[in-house]
């Protein structure tokens, strides 16, 4: 009878200690995660082929955009939206930064970024770089993205590229502020970055 107890003592003292260790966990990663920066730190390329670092997400909000010059529909027209956008809601570009980030960095170097980017925005600034540094970037702001096989039976040659196609918000401290969804209705797109900007 002692060593039942003992047993039951034991299991009510692990189960109440995971319960602990849950709710602490779950109560602090979340206020840790959006305290600060979103992201990691980087330095990288611009199209312009000037070094660009997370500085360039700080003293005034900022959209961004993670996608390739060879993806198909996503990206030309997420670009396009967004230049139309910015033209709406700021048209001189004194109050919202935007930027474009190469998931495919081994094949958008910064002068295919200028020369895609160019092409469809005076607005948007395109990033690119060492292709390790790049995908340390894309992988610590948390954005998805995989190369797959045109065919799958030649690994190594052409591919495109899966990736996360919403556009992150961040505000002037360079934090997370929400995103626009992958053909957002465009109203409320609109209203996101009215409010992005308002909140600075």
């Amino acid at each position: 009878m002692k060593s039942v107890r003992i047993g039951v003592w034991v299991a009510v003292l692990i189960v109440a200690g995971i319960l602990g260790w849950l709710s602490f966990g779950n109560g602090r990663a979340p206020e840790a995660a959006a305290a600060g920066p979103y992201g990691v730190p980087f330095t990288l390329v611009s199209q312009s082929g000037q070094p660009i670092s997370d500085q360039a997400f700080r003293g005034k909000p900022s959209a961004v955009f993670f996608g390739y010059t060879h993806c198909p529909d996503v990206c030309p027209t997420t670009l396009f939206e967004l230049d139309g956008w910015l033209q709406k809601i700021d048209p001189d570009g004194t109050k919202l930064n935007a930027y474009f980030v190469t998931v495919d960095p081994e094949r958008d170097t910064p002068q295919i970024m200028d020369q895609y980017v160019s092409n469809v925005s005076k607005r948007i600034t395109g990033i690119s770089g060492d292709p390790s540094k790049v995908m340390d970037m894309v992988k610590g702001f948390r954005v998805y993205a995989k190369k797959v096989p045109v065919d799958e039976k030649q690994p190594n040659g052409d591919y495109t590229m899966d990736h996360t196609a919403s556009v992150f918000l961040l505000d002037s401290a360079g934090g997370f502020a929400g995103t626009i969804a992958y053909q957002e209705d465009p109203d409320v797109a609109v209203k996101k970055l009215e409010n992005l900007i308002k909140k600075g």
